[in-house]
């Protein structure tokens, strides 16, 4: 699963080749979760600071994310996105 970036001990990956909606996955620790790319909705648990840091990121980059999951649905390598700093 290519990784998409890194921040704050959060990290963001998509799947190649994943199913619809487009999505992205993050983890913090044994925390994990998936953000649906249009709407922001978040499916499974994060702790409160880290999931607030991953939706500024998420906001900051919306078009990036979706750039990459054209990339990742054909099975393409995804480009980098800056952390938050």
């Amino acid at each position: 699963m290519p990784e998409l970036s890194r921040f704050l001990g959060i990290v963001v990956q998509m799947y190649f080749e994943d199913h619809q909606p487009p999505h992205f996955h993050a983890r913090y620790g044994e925390y994990r979760i998936k953000v649906l790319i249009e709407s922001g909705v978040v499916e499974g648990r994060f702790p409160p600071r880290a999931l607030r840091n991953l939706l500024e990121w998420y906001d900051l980059h919306g078009a990036e994310l979706m750039h990459d999951w054209g990339l990742v649905s054909r099975g393409e390598q995804p480009l980098p996105i800056a952390p938050l700093e």
